[in-house]
């Protein structure tokens, strides 16, 4: 079985946002997707490492905003390479507005919102699947939503290859974030500290 194949699936990448007590967050998701038209539902599933995830949890609304091809990596390593439970993701950071249900419409680097509520919860184990009404959207920008294989391909930077430290072992890099594993095997139940993306989401720099 070639594990790769999941990478052929088409995943948009979006900022999830939640507020609770006057306190923002925020993480960067996959998972979006519209579930029915009448009513307008979407879902969302969501790691439950995330600080987000309690929060949408708790609150039971967030809003969904849509990155686009404008966006730049200070994007991503902003709300998706640190944990909202030891950093204010939102610190110095302006490209942002506040919406109806009180939590943030991500407006740098991105073309479009859903805001909603939540209706239903499905526990995945890892994951938390959130099936929500929609409670209001409108589009930022025309500028084309951004893809997975878009960020690998044009907004990720290019690592230059290590294949072996100076001491002859082996680098494992994560193709999501760019954390690097030193060690001959990458263990099968590894989850990679910075993104939480699991083993196969790792490859063999050479």
């Amino acid at each position: 079985m070639n594990k790769k194949a999941m990478y052929k699936l088409t995943y948009g990448l979006f900022v999830l946002t939640a507020n609770k007590d006057g306190k923002d967050n925020g993480c960067i998701i996959n998972t979006a997707g519209q579930v029915t038209s009448e009513p307008n539902r979407i879902s969302i599933a969501v790691n439950k490492s995330n600080y987000t995830h309690d929060l949408v949890m708790e609150t039971r609304k967030f809003t969904v905003s849509v990155i686009s091809q404008a966006a730049d990596f200070g994007l991503f390593q902003r709300f998706g390479f640190q944990s909202g439970r030891t950093a204010d993701k939102f610190a110095g950071f302006t490209g942002f507005r506040r919406g109806h249900n009180d939590c943030a419409i991500i407006t740098e680097g991105t073309c479009a919102y859903i805001s909603a509520w939540v209706e239903q919860t499905i526990d995945l184990g890892t994951h938390t699947l959130f099936i929500a009404q929609v409670t209001d959207m409108d589009v930022l920008s025309e500028t084309a939503p951004a893809s997975y294989e878009y960020y690998q391909s044009s907004i990720k930077p290019k690592p230059q290859p290590v294949g072996k430290t100076e001491d002859g072992k082996t680098v494992w890099r994560c193709r999501i974030c760019g954390y690097e594993y030193v060690g001959e095997e990458l263990p099968e139940d590894f989850i990679c500290p910075v993104c939480k993306h699991p083993a196969s989401d790792f490859e063999r720099v050479s």
